[in-house]
């Protein structure tokens, strides 16, 4: 009885160690995939930094002048003028009494329990 018990025990343990060196392993792989993983965003990082200053550069007037110049007939490009901005009078001015009539309506109504944003989705068939 006791000799059946050890080597069950026995058998136990050795399929413990071997489960134990499994995940051992497996934990040493997935550490090596994150320092991967990490060497790769760090690299990818750095591009990154280069591409922004590059597109800073780029984006220079100094730079972008001598090209719209050499390339201004094809371009078509001409100084921005006043008149293409808007003007403040051309915007329209407020009311001078706003419209009550459509506000007091619309509390009557959800006084009286009907919602109008219900009454349109239904009648748009969306609830």
């Amino acid at each position: 009885m006791i000799r059946n018990l050890n080597i069950i025990l026995i058998f136990t343990s050795i399929l413990m160690l071997a489960g134990v060196y499994t995940i051992k392993f497996a934990i040493e792989n997935t550490a090596n995939e994150r320092t991967a993983l990490i060497a790769q965003i760090d690299g990818q990082e750095g591009q990154l930094s280069l591409l922004k200053a590059d597109e800073a550069v780029l984006n220079q007037p100094g730079h972008i002048e001598p090209i719209i110049k050499r390339h201004a007939l094809a371009l078509a490009v001409v100084p921005v003028r006043q008149e293409q901005f808007g003007a403040f009078a051309d915007l329209p001015m407020r009311p001078v009494k706003p419209n009550t009539a459509a506000m007091d309506s619309l509390f009557s109504a959800l006084e009286a329990g009907v919602d109008p944003i219900d009454a349109i989705l239904e009648l748009e068939g969306i609830q």
